[in-house]
């Protein structure tokens, strides 16, 4: 019997009656069938299920649908298409190995145990012989759903740890470790391109007085309104990261001498700009920051800037602190910004 005919009796009929519940946001599915009274057909089921169709009608057509950014993570394809057929758009469906996952049923005349396998070897995830029983589809659709659902709750668990994994979990901000390795890649990508790059260590001053005095809560409000002020002035492609304590990282992509002190002052300001709110006791807060840089890094320069920027932090607190300080080596040697012999001098103000 022609598959047309299989959902177009009384079973069709029965199908205009089971619209998917009202103020459900449809879900959405491509569905590839070259068959012009097959398609429609098949769009009017879906559509009454809940779905948002997007309907194609050769292997070409539907793979450049399943290719897009917003592409649907439902796919009912038809084996034999015009282009390319179904078990080829599976194939290559899994090969390009993209996130979300999408669950792909194919539709086909064929009935041996060889195709079958054939199907799920190229990258189906289910099968279904024409002529088909409209409900197993729907039964079918609503499975491949389910499993798409866990995908995304794995997905979820999986940021959850990785955050987890990469991040402070008192100020959000990266760990020791993962702001020292955006450190490295920045690192990297400035040897490729010639650029300079800066790093700036940030200290708020008489902190552990914070903690005697006020408690671990006051501190810990005070750490997290810091970091809000920090991130408030600092570049959306800067890293910023908790190196340790009170101290902080904050890396600066092609940012020479000259930029980086100002940067410096921005964070030193904002830090600076108010009274901290510590659980109920207003606070006035600063920061001391020791500033390091090259304007030809190599890929091992990490470790010596953040020497270095530590040395600089050092002369800022023997200064006063709230300040910021460049380093400055004894001698300078082609790898270091141009102008930090100048820029060794004490930048003070008053918070």
């Amino acid at each position: 019997m022609d598959p047309v005919h299989e959902v177009a009796g009384e079973e069709a009929t029965a199908l205009m009656g089971a619209a998917a519940p009202t103020g459900v946001k449809p879900i959405k599915i491509l569905a590839a069938e070259d068959n012009p009274v097959f398609q429609s057909m098949l769009r009017t089921m879906l559509v009454k299920w809940g779905y948002d169709v997007t309907m194609v009608r050769d292997g070409t057509e539907a793979w450049r649908a399943l290719e897009n950014e917003n592409a649907p993570r439902l796919a009912i394809l038809d084996w034999m298409m015009p282009g390319m057929d179904g078990p080829e758009v599976c194939r290559r469906v899994r090969a390009a190995g993209r996130e979300p996952y999408t669950y792909i049923l194919l539709l086909t005349a064929r009935t041996e145990l060889r195709d079958l396998v054939e199907g799920i070897d190229a990258g189906a995830d289910d099968y279904l012989t024409k002529p088909f029983n409209s409900h197993e589809l729907r039964a079918r659709l609503r499975a491949g759903r389910r499993i798409l659902n866990l995908q995304e709750e794995l997905l979820r668990t999986r940021e959850a740890l990785r955050e987890q994994a990469t991040h402070d979990s008192l100020t959000g901000l990266l760990n020791r470790a993962s702001v020292l390795e955006a450190l490295n890649n920045e690192l990297a990508r400035a040897w490729r391109e010639a650029l300079p790059v800066s790093l700036l260590m940030v200290d708020l001053d008489r902190f552990k007085q914070i903690n005697d005095t006020h408690g671990h809560q006051a501190g810990d409000a005070v750490l997290r309104e810091a970091t809000r002020r920090m991130r408030s002035v600092t570049r959306r492609y800067d890293a910023v990261g908790r190196y340790g304590g009170e101290e902080f990282l904050v890396v600066l992509p092609a940012c020479d001498g000259g930029a980086a002190r100002v940067q410096a002052e921005r964070v030193r300001e904002a830090v600076a700009s108010g009274p901290h709110d510590a659980g109920g006791v207003s606070l006035n807060v600063t920061c001391s920051i020791g500033v390091s840089g090259r304007s030809r890094p190599s890929l091992s320069d990490a470790d010596a800037l953040v020497r270095e920027s530590d040395a600089a932090l050092y002369r800022a607190k023997s200064l006063g602190r709230n300040c910021v300080e460049v380093y400055a080596a004894a001698e300078t040697h082609e790898s270091r910004i141009p102008d930090l012999p100048e820029l060794a001098l004490a930048i003070r103000s008053e918070a």
